[in-house]
Formats: structure tokens, sequence, C-alpha cells
């Protein structure tokens, strides 16, 4: 089992690594704070951390497949944000600077089949925001993939790139559940979710109503269908743990922590029901 105290320590360099690259005082002044997604990057050091890697070339990786990671994020925002079009170009630009550095990081490593590998995933990802994004409906099944490959892509071509795609099945569900988690929490706190606009689009296609003017019996429908796919994801989840080589301590417990919070939050989303 890997010491806790040395994923911590790794983990925790290489974030301040990606922080001191995103946190541009000058983009900060005009975008909102990027967000560095704290479970992607264990993940990937967790991946790399029993490959025999030396320290730098894990740090390049982690980072750059990071740095692809916040521009794709950035990008996105520009679809969830207001109509301030001098907002909406300088969150363009952050996107594009932050793609910059990354290949700027892998240009310097000399790593075509990186670049490759992640290069599949920015397509993959974009592919299916266009699917999830576009007026038309395209069934839940295919919504519900398109939401899971917008999540998983990159870390399954990162997986796959280092020849440890045993953790494919359970990155993507992982990367899953936990989008499908914060789409819920955002629908049922503040009555508005990508995801949940996307069902009704799909489920209700005659109401023109916004989320928070449907109908409870609609609102509902539309919690069912996404706890069906939360709980899908969590047996796959559970049954594919013991199967994950050198899964550290870190990152089990975090992946115990996001599968019980669903839990708790469901029980009390009944209770105050």
């Amino acid at each position: 089992m890997i010491r806790v105290p040395d994923i911590r320590q790794k983990y925790k360099s290489i974030r301040g690594q990606v922080e001191k690259r995103v946190f541009n005082s000058y983009l900060l002044e005009y975008i909102e704070t990027p967000i560095i997604d704290e479970d992607k990057l264990l993940i990937l050091i967790s991946i790399m951390d029993r490959l025999d890697l030396p320290y730098n070339k894990m740090e390049n990786y982690a980072l750059s497949t990071m740095l692809v990671q916040i521009a794709l994020d950035t990008h996105e925002h520009i679809l969830k944000s207001s109509d301030n079009e001098i907002g909406r170009q300088l969150t363009v630009l952050a996107g594009d600077y932050y793609s910059g550095l990354y290949y700027k990081l892998l240009a310097e490593s000399k790593d075509i089949l990186m670049i490759k590998a992640l290069a599949k995933g920015i397509k993959e990802v974009n592919e299916h925001k266009i699917l999830v994004y576009q007026i038309k409906t395209i069934g839940i099944e295919k919504l519900m993939t398109s939401i899971k490959q917008i999540e998983s892509s990159l870390h399954v071509r990162f997986a796959e790139y280092f020849k440890v795609d045993i953790w494919n099945e359970i990155l993507a569900n992982l990367l899953f559940f936990k989008r499908l988690l914060a789409e819920r929490n955002q629908f049922i706190q503040a009555g508005n979710s990508l995801l949940f606009e996307a069902l009704k689009r799909n489920l209700y296609p005659k109401d023109d109503n916004h989320l928070v003017n449907l109908s409870s019996d609609h609102q509902n429908h539309l919690l069912m269908v996404c706890d069906r796919y939360l709980e899908q994801s969590k047996q796959i989840i559970e049954k594919g743990i013991p199967q994950l080589p050198y899964l550290n301590d870190y990152l089990e417990k975090r992946i115990s922590f996001l599968l019980n919070q669903h839990q708790s939050f469901a029980k009390t989303f009944v209770e105050e029901g």
C-alpha cells in the first residue's frame, strides 16, 4: 500500500504548480477564478504513482493534462455565462491561454504520443459537448453517455497512454457520478442545471417552463432519472474498486466520500420533501 504522506505530498506539490500557471493575476481581474478539479488531479497522480516515472515527468504529464481540462472547462463556462460580450471574449481568450500552456509544456517534453492521446480526448469532449448543448433531443441514454464522455475522455486517454486501461471503467463512472451529483445539487438548491435542462428537453419537449416552474411531478421525475444513473454508476464503482491496481488510501478515501455524499444527500431531500 502506498504511504499516504507520499501521495499527499506529490498531490500538494503538483497542485501548487497548476495554481501557479492558472491563477494569472491579469486574467483574474476580468474572468472568474478557474476551478481546479482536485479529484481529476488526484486520479492522474494516482495512475502514475506506481509506474516508476521520474517525478519531473509525472509533474509534467499531470500539469499538462490539468491545463487542458481547465481550458475545456473555461470554454464551457462561456455557454453558461451572461450576455456580457466582453466577458465572453475574455473567457475565450483565457481558455486559449491555458491551452497554449499545455501545448508548450508537452512540446518541450517532445512527447508526441501523449500529445496525440490528449488531442483525441479533446476531440471527443468537444464532440459530446455539441450533442449536449444542441437544442434537439437525442434521448436520455445518449445524453448520459455524452455527459460521461465529457467528464472522462481526457482521463481515459491518459490511462490508455500508460497502458493501465483497467482504470477506464471506474474512471468514467466515478467522474460521471461526480458530475451527476453536482448537477443534482445545483438543480435542487438553485433551480438550474445544464443536465436537468437537457433532461427536460428530452423528457418534456413541449413544456416551455423553466426548471423552477415545472410541476412537482415533472421535477421529481427528472430527479428519479438522475438518481437511477447515480445508482448504476455507484454499483459499478463499488464493484470495480477492489480490482484497481495500487489504489492508494488518499484516493480510496476520496472515492468513499463521494459515494457516501449521494446517500446522505438523497436522504436529506426525502426528509425535507
